[in-house]
């Protein structure tokens, strides 16, 4: 049940283990190559020390691979059967972590806020959303199933199991002809013309399908899904500790951040709450702002390691298939220490002038982009893509399709070669 595809694979010619045919595809894919030339955090090219979407994904899938292997060992077969049958095999969860991205576009999370105004009308641009139509449409591996992932690697991925049409709050929105695109963050959703294919993936719910996709309603803001897949809440948990260290680990190497700041602003924090990590936060503070890559890197393996080490596994009593009522958790005061982490980053590396700026450099050629080829398609739309848009009746989703499929440095180089006249060739290949 849960190894089947879309499509039957083709026979490989031995007995193969179809999670580990999902990570081929996957690491093989156009969609996942081009993660190295997209934003994490940091603008491209400002750096060759930090992390791409590329890297983060690479981390994503071994730390989800290190959840999985320490609750094998707190959840044994011996003693929890049931727990221990659900925890996902190596070669799955790291698919999941390798694939959880692949429909981010260029720019960040600036580029999908700009995409989702350009959007706005048609159903909107959402990250995770455009990585399942990548998965299960738009790759290289079958004529009209895109990667064609088994059933478990797709549900893994679906972080955020509701249609657009119900979580998306409109009245948000503001006419602002593209200038100032705060208000056009996207709902977290699954495009609704990508309903069937959810359908699918979701079969063996009967019983548990209408509350798995249901949402919670969020005043003045768009309605948030409520649930995810035992798997997906161990990807996300990877991509959180991923986040608030990883990036965090950046922010020092790049001296954005300085030690007297990391104590008062974590610091004293866990030590003024007396969290767990007080005891070990002084040592962990030395190697970090040790200047020595070496002894930074042993500190970040050792905040790592912590937050593994405070994962666990509990019910939510909510579902009939253990799949959707089991959830990976870190305990409530590991969470409370990781939102810590998460929090300096963005308020002294994400939220910074500088980095905003060249989020909204980015969005704004985005949103250029996207109006420009959306009104002379036959001139600007490449080949493919031109046919696509006219056998879907000239849906601007194809368009969005192929700006998120770009890298920062291909958007970058398209937009000057439409807009700056002396650049731009008949020549050139970007």
């Amino acid at each position: 049940m849960w190894d089947k595809r879309f499509k039957e694979a083709t026979d490989s010619g031995f007995k193969r283990n179809e999670f580990s045919r999902d990570r081929a595809r996957i690491i093989h894919s156009a969609s996942f190559r081009r993660l190295q030339g997209k934003t994490q955090v940091l603008g491209l090219g400002e750096s060759d020390f930090y992390r791409t979407r590329l890297t983060h994904s690479l981390e994503v899938a071994q730390l989800g691979s290190g959840i999985a292997e320490f609750l094998k060992t707190k959840y044994s077969e011996a003693d929890h059967p049931e727990i221990f049958k659900l925890i996902p095999e190596q070669n799955l969860i790291e698919s999941i972590g390798l694939a959880h991205d692949i429909g981010h576009p260029p720019f960040g999370h600036g580029g999908e806020v700009a995409l989702n105004y350009s959007m706005r009308n048609d159903a909107g641009f959402e990250g995770n959303a455009q990585t399942l139509r990548i998965c299960t449409k738009l790759g290289e591996y079958s004529e009209d199933e895109g990667l064609n992932l088994t059933r478990r690697t797709l549900l893994g991925l679906i972080k955020y199991p509701a249609l657009h049409n119900t979580v998306v709050n409109k009245l948000i929105y503001s006419e602002s002809d593209g200038i100032n695109l705060d208000c056009y963050k996207p709902p977290k959703c699954i495009y609704d013309c990508e309903k069937d294919q959810l359908d699918w993936i979701l079969e063996p719910f009967i019983n548990d399908r209408e509350k798995f996709i249901s949402s919670q309603s969020n005043d003045g803001k768009h309605a948030k899904p409520i649930y995810k897949s035992f798997d997906s809440s161990i990807m996300e948990l990877a991509d959180d500790i991923a986040y608030g260290v990883h990036d965090l680990e950046d922010a020092i190497a790049l001296r954005l951040v300085d030690e007297a700041m990391w104590r008062r602003e974590v610091v004293d924090k866990i030590m003024d709450i007396k969290y767990p990590m007080a005891r070990n936060i002084e040592d962990i503070t030395k190697l970090l702002f040790s200047g020595e890559n070496k002894t930074r890197k042993r500190a970040i393996g050792q905040l790592v390691n912590y937050f593994i080490k405070k994962t666990k596994v509990v019910m939510l009593g909510d579902f009939n298939h253990k799949l959707l009522d089991y959830q990976g958790r870190l305990d409530e005061e590991a969470c409370e220490e990781l939102d810590i982490f998460q929090d300096f980053v963005v308020r002294n590396v994400i939220s910074i002038p500088e980095v905003q700026t060249l989020e909204y450099k980015g969005q704004q050629m985005i949103v250029r982009l996207f109006d420009v080829i959306s009104n002379n398609p036959k001139r600007l739309l490449p080949k493919k893509y031109y046919e696509r848009y006219k056998a879907q009746n000239n849906s601007l989703r194809v368009i969005s399709d192929y700006i998120a499929g770009t890298t920062d440095d291909y958007a970058t180089r398209l937009y000057h070669k439409i807009f700056t006249p002396s650049s731009g060739s008949i020549f050139d290949r970007l």
